[in-house]
């Protein structure tokens, strides 16, 4: 019915060379969309049914999951596809140095991130009267790039240990969305939650980012919107991210993976 979709990205280096990623098959497509800005805009209209302190509070929430999207799940299951499909392979033995890819990775879900954030928030601003703070304006932008910065090079170390592209979606899911669940994003915990989920939540950097980035928008907030030892909880966790991703990031397909793509064994075969 839907057969296959020629989804081509062309990565350009200063030399001319460009690389074809391929194609991208309709489930993955209809996965990507779902976890995207227009894909979760239906999820916060949704919610606004439950009234309008409800959708104030998931629009901010969601803010950061479209954020965390972006980074951790795109890249994370992005760079495993480009690795068996022989992409990273074919980029590493081109003239460009390996550290503009991988910024250029990394800038590319930051910038995706934004946008995403930007969208989920003028939501909220538009239709369920988000208020916030000009004096708050400072701290969520620091928040936002610490929190995105950290996800991004969690993605990378994702990517780096995942075993093979395939694996690689589930393996997002299965350590985003649990953890979303105890982190006030989807379902908020905020107010006496029970010992063991509270400890649940703050183990893990996505509930730290929440929390922050709310703090910016809560207009019950006492003091500062800035919350440095959540920040540095976030920085430690991107810190482990960028060095899980240093030691074990792979350019060559995954094992057993024959290249990787039935469009490498299409090659092979002519």
């Amino acid at each position: 019915m839907f057969g296959k979709l020629d989804n081509v990205l062309v990565s350009f280096c200063p030399t001319g060379n460009h690389v074809d990623i391929g194609t991208q098959d309709p489930a993955e497509v209809l996965y990507r969309f779902s976890l995207s800005p227009a894909g979760i805009v239906a999820s916060l209209a949704a919610v606004g049914v439950y009234g309008f302190a409800l959708a104030w509070t998931r629009s901010v929430g969601l803010a950061v999951f479209a954020a965390v999207s972006a980074t951790y799940t795109n890249i994370g299951i992005g760079v495993a596809i480009y690795r068996d499909e022989g992409v990273l392979k074919r980029i590493r033995g081109t003239p460009l140095p390996r550290w503009v890819y991988m910024g250029g990775v990394v800038g590319s879900g930051v910038s995706i991130a934004a946008v995403g954030a930007l969208i989920m928030l003028g939501v909220g601003f538009l239709l369920y009267g988000i208020e916030m703070d000009l004096g708050n304006v400072l701290p969520a932008a620091v928040t936002f790039v610490v929190g995105v910065a950290s996800f991004a090079l969690l993605g990378l170390a994702r990517a780096s240990v995942a075993p093979s592209g395939q694996s690689a979606p589930a393996l997002a899911n299965a350590t985003l969305l649990p953890v979303a669940f105890v982190s006030n994003v989807f379902i908020s915990v905020r107010n006496d939650p029970p010992a063991w989920l509270d400890l649940l939540g703050d183990i893990f950097p996505l509930k730290a980012f929440a929390d922050s980035f709310f703090a910016a928008f809560d207009p019950f907030e006492e003091g500062s919107a800035y919350k440095p030892w959540l920040l540095l909880r976030i920085g430690l966790w991107g810190l482990a991210g960028a060095l899980v991703a240093a030691g074990k990031f792979r350019w060559e397909p995954s094992t057993g993976t024959g290249g990787g793509s039935q469009r490498s064994r299409r090659r092979g075969r002519r």
